[in-house]
């Protein structure tokens, strides 16, 4: 290569376009760099695609693919990629409130990473960051985003205060449509009691 020239990696358009629309359509249209990356794609690849107006930077790490439509779920989904951490997971009364086990109407987004993380970027309005270390059988699924079980979120409720009326109705609803067992909710129903006990 003569002096002052640079390679200059090949870029197919069309193909990288459609390898990032394959994953998108799973994820409520969002794209993180890091995993974008390890897929293949180059850094230089991505620019272009901003820059042609088909990824839009949403976070810090973050693209949307454009052609992806919004869904009532992007709020929620781009809060946990927000993080930055594998990990993370939508939890407390937002989890409960997916669910549907009671009249909860958080007025932020909650969401849970391991403790050793450490959330330092901007862009955190509506959402609140809490550490929890959590097995990954406290973890599943809402609508492909990361989410708590009801039993976790019940639990990290209590923790937290959550009024009482609202956690027995999550505990009632959530026994009703089996989203925990029996054990589990008789040990939430004693954790719930020895809070109040405490509190008295």
């Amino acid at each position: 290569m003569s002096k002052g020239c640079h390679w200059r990696y090949p870029f197919d358009m069309p193909h990288a376009r459609d390898r990032l629309l394959e994953g998108a359509f799973d994820s409520h249209g969002f794209v993180r760099r890091v995993d974008a990356l390890r897929e293949g794609h180059s850094p230089h690849a991505l620019k272009q695609l901003v820059a042609r107006g088909y990824l839009e930077k949403v976070a810090h790490g973050v693209y949307r693919v454009t052609v992806v439509p919004v869904s009532e779920y992007d709020d929620l989904h781009l809060a946990v990629l927000w993080t930055g951490v594998d990990e993370a997971a939508l939890s407390h009364e937002t989890a409960l409130d997916l669910y549907g086990l009671s009249d909860v109407n958080p007025d932020r987004i909650h969401v849970t990473v391991p403790r050793r993380c450490r959330i330092r970027r901007a862009g955190a309005d509506g959402i609140e960051v809490h550490h929890q270390d959590l097995d990954t059988r406290q973890i599943g699924w809402f609508e492909q985003i990361p989410t708590v079980t009801a039993a976790t979120a019940i639990a990290q409720c209590i923790d937290t205060g959550t009024p009482t009326y609202l956690l027995r109705q999550a505990l009632t609803a959530a026994r009703e449509t089996g989203r925990v067992t029996p054990s589990e909710s008789a040990d939430l129903r004693r954790r719930l009691a020895n809070r109040d006990t405490a509190e008295r």
